[in-house]
């Protein structure tokens, strides 16, 4: 019997115990200790790098986010730079990781980390999580990844491990069943390394087995890039990066698109502040 069906076992007849977890522990490190990725922000305990790991990871695949992190982090080395860089830079860097609008909360991150905080990121997920775009599981990851703070989050791929080990037959996989194992098996020596491991394992089994994620009750299928109003903003404001002072008229006109969407996605997009308008041309804010 390999020491997956001898977990599986145990955890069938005694649930999480301290065995249990030791051994959940032992699997995983074993498949680090062999396959463990080498990734650049893994090569560092920046919190400002690792903060912009982490927006930068945000449903967005480690392969498109390595080089770009690089190229990131060599305009914008730390809070001070990013503030004092024009928009149009940022995005124009940003180009190539889709979902802009994160591009524009780390830049407000760092505003508010200077202005705040004096530029030095606070290590408190209750903290972090007050930062603009930062969530609860975002929060917790620069906890765990910039401070080896012992933090209890989850997602897609730690998810991934839990359900391929200890729910191997189930359908619709709570995250509410999955959080207190995540807390029970935590090296709260290590945490920084531990995730690591947890999230390497679960890209892993992604890759044999599309079907693990679909086991959770909150998998949630992307909807397709091309022809969704993303691609629209996307192209709007490459366009704008490439061309400033655009109209609408010339920017329907260079794009393809539809007047009354082009319109819709200019105001859009200036509330949200990426644009701003003088006269009837628009720029990037």
């Amino acid at each position: 019997m390999n020491s997956i069906d001898t977990l599986r076992l145990r955890f069938a007849a005694e649930g999480f115990s301290a065995v249990s977890a030791a051994l959940f522990r032992e699997i995983v490190y074993d498949h680090y200790r062999k396959h463990g990725r080498l990734l650049p922000w893994r090569e560092t305990c920046d919190p400002y790098a690792i903060l912009v790991s982490e927006v930068m990871l945000q449903q967005t695949q480690v392969v498109r986010v390595t080089e770009k992190f690089r190229e990131f982090l060599a305009l914008f080395p730390d809070f001070p730079a990013l503030v004092a860089a024009p928009l149009q830079e940022v995005l124009t860097c940003w180009q190539g990781l889709g979902y802009n609008r994160r591009a524009v909360s780390l830049k407000r991150c760092a505003e508010v980390v200077v202005e705040r905080w004096g530029g030095i990121l606070s290590s408190f997920p209750e903290e972090l999580q007050t930062l603009p775009g930062i969530g609860p599981y975002t929060a917790r990851a620069v906890a765990a990844f910039a401070f080896d703070a012992p933090t209890v989050f989850i997602e897609t791929n730690i998810r991934t491990v839990f359900i391929h080990l200890l729910f191997p037959s189930a359908e619709k996989v709570h995250d509410r069943d999955i959080l207190p194992l995540v807390a029970t098996s935590l090296d709260r020596e290590h945490p920084r390394m531990w995730y690591s491991a947890l999230m390497d394992y679960g890209t892993a089994l992604k890759r044999e087995n599309s079907n693990l994620s679909r086991r959770s009750v909150h998998h949630v299928r992307q909807s397709p890039f091309r022809g969704s109003n993303r691609e629209v903003r996307g192209v709007l404001l490459k366009a704008l990066l490439l061309q400033p002072g655009m109209t609408a008229t010339e920017l329907v006109t260079c794009l393809g698109r539809d007047a009354d969407v082009v319109g819709k996605n200019l105001e859009q997009l200036r509330k949200e502040g990426f644009l701003f308008s003088r006269g009837r041309r628009f720029f990037i804010a």
